[in-house]
């Protein structure tokens, strides 16, 4: 195994049973608890038979997703989920003895990522749970290759302004890439962007991810995507795999985009449960607990007082509920917890709520 292979710490995926092994309501993994757009299903069993190999270029999904986002579907690749598509970008454009940056607490695969293709991972101190842009741009060196960066971040909520995401471009040398992670971008209220999209078909150094997995429901279909310059584009087409969407899961995908009502009816769900979830944390304020603003479909909650994070994760989980708890990721004395439906939010809630009255 190469030692920079060894170096690498595997992605955990969130639990799903509890000690008993008893299966819990997954709020760890951030899918959406609307489910799928009816159409995206219906789309997805019509696809043609397995034994059939997708279209390798994704066009159709390609040209669906330049619709919606009015992109030229010509500077647009699909990939594995987003995953793929920021392994491939670390991949083409760092190496040995390069160096890759992103703010800590932000998403893990960032540093495999980086590790994956024997760059040195350089992780930036935040500005109160969010990306701090004076910081990540007196990190970059004449080594630095590649900067990553989630807006809305995951696993904290935060979210940068289209200001400070231009003010962040405008530092970089114009050899390193930019590459703007939006898995949740589309949880944002209508008419808010941080502009990347804009920076992307601007600029030779900007590249844009998205993905299905979240708002539109398809995690289980793994699709996401990426825009950029031409030359962009071509990099990560050189060395995906060559037929890495499957059929279905193209098909559920230009389905999906088309159903834009759910889209709205998932982001308005979203907002509401959110702001009601934040509200009942805001009120065990005096026990410790503290929700990081958030602009995704999760919530970070900071435990700073006398309920301890892996006593109350025990008590979720007691309460038939799966968060995420990321210790691994300095992020010891915090949950991260997914918005359910208001009857899971008001369940968890008031679990940890009795938590609080235990503890003191």
């Amino acid at each position: 195994m190469k030692p920079y292979v060894a170096a690498i710490h595997a992605y955990v995926p969130g639990k799903s049973t509890g000690t008993d092994g008893k299966p819990l309501i997954k709020l760890s993994a951030n899918e959406n608890p609307l489910g799928t757009s009816p159409h995206a299903l219906a789309a997805r069993d019509a696809a043609p038979a397995p034994h059939r190999y997708p279209d390798p270029d994704s066009a159709a999904l390609r040209h669906a997703i330049g619709k919606v986002h009015g992109l030229d579907p010509a500077r647009v690749v699909c990939g594995t989920g987003s995953d793929e598509l920021l392994n491939l970008a670390a991949q083409a454009y760092a190496g040995p003895g390069d160096e890759v940056v992103f703010s800590r607490f932000s998403f893990a695969v960032y540093d495999i990522a980086t590790r994956r293709c024997g760059a040195t991972p350089v992780e930036v101190a935040d500005a109160d749970f969010a990306a701090d842009v004076d910081a990540m741009l007196a990190a970059v060196t004449g080594r630095t290759r590649v900067v990553f960066l989630a807006n809305p971040n995951n696993p904290t909520g935060t979210w940068l302004p289209a200001a400070a995401v231009a003010r962040l471009h405008a530092g970089l040398p114009a050899d390193v890439l930019l590459v703007i992670d939006q898995a949740y971008a589309e949880y944002l209220n209508d008419g808010v962007d941080d502009g990347g999209l804009a920076l992307a078909a601007a600029h030779q150094n900007v590249l844009v991810t998205r993905t299905f997995s979240k708002i539109y429901g398809l995690a289980g279909e793994r699709i996401g995507w990426a825009t950029g310059a031409p030359h962009l584009v071509d990099a990560l087409n050189r060395i995906r795999g060559p037929f890495n969407v499957t059929l279905a899961g193209q098909a559920a995908a230009e389905a999906a985009l088309a159903d834009q009502q759910f889209v709205r009816d998932s982001r308005d769900h979203n907002a509401r449960q959110r702001a009601r979830f934040v509200t009942a944390i805001e009120a065990l304020g005096n026990h410790g607990l503290r929700a990081v603003p958030s602009e995704a479909n999760f919530v970070l909650v900071l435990f700073e007082g006398a309920l301890q994070a892996a006593d109350a994760l025990a008590a979720i989980a007691e309460a038939g509920y799966a968060v995420r708890h990321l210790p691994g990721q300095g992020l010891g004395q915090a949950l991260r917890m997914t918005i359910g439906t208001a009857e899971q939010m008001d369940e968890i809630a008031a679990a940890l709520r009795r938590s609080c009255e235990r503890a003191g």
